[in-house]
């Protein structure tokens, strides 16, 4: 039995230890937001976040992670709260969807320790794209990495008079 924590919940494997952790979250979790797309690490539909780190979770067992904090698309945030998301749907990246969840689980895992990444950053990122939505994910990014934080809501004068 392997045991690991995901998306903030205890969670015990009774699986063969081999399993890849994308069928685990997939079929045993019933976490289908993680996308199957190669099979050999070259796609980065699978991406989710491991203490920390972004993880093609095609290519690494349940077994090795025993202990591990995973992220899944489901649990980076509530209602699509979180900064890329919301970029996502502004720049209208989204075309077939299959690569978007692994680009967002990478993309967040990387602006988590830099926010401001350059192109060569993204460059190397081993998730792709075959719809072409290249361009507005550097958009979307560069969105989040210029992002101003909002300014705090004014009350309008009249409503601010005391009587």
């Amino acid at each position: 039995m392997t045991s690991m924590t995901v998306n903030g919940e205890p969670i015990r494997y009774r699986l063969d230890p081999d399993t890849p952790l994308l069928w685990a979250l997939r079929d045993a979790s019933n976490l289908t937001g993680t996308k199957y797309g190669c099979d050999s690490g070259d796609c980065g539909a699978c991406t989710v976040i491991v203490d920390g780190r972004a993880t093609l979770s095609c290519g690494v067992s349940i077994a090795s992670l025993e202990g591990a904090e995973v992220t899944t698309i489901e649990g980076l945030s509530a209602g699509g709260a979180h900064p890329l998301q919301q970029a996502w749907a502004i720049e209208q990246v989204t075309q077939c969807g299959r690569c978007d969840p692994g680009f967002i689980m990478a993309l967040s895992a990387l602006v988590a320790t830099n926010p401001r990444p350059a192109q060569a950053e993204l460059d190397r990122l081993p998730n792709r794209c075959r719809c072409g939505a290249g361009p507005r994910i550097v958009k979307a990014v560069q969105r989040v990495a210029n992002a101003v934080p909002a300014a705090p809501p004014t009350v309008p004068e009249k409503l601010n008079r005391k009587r």
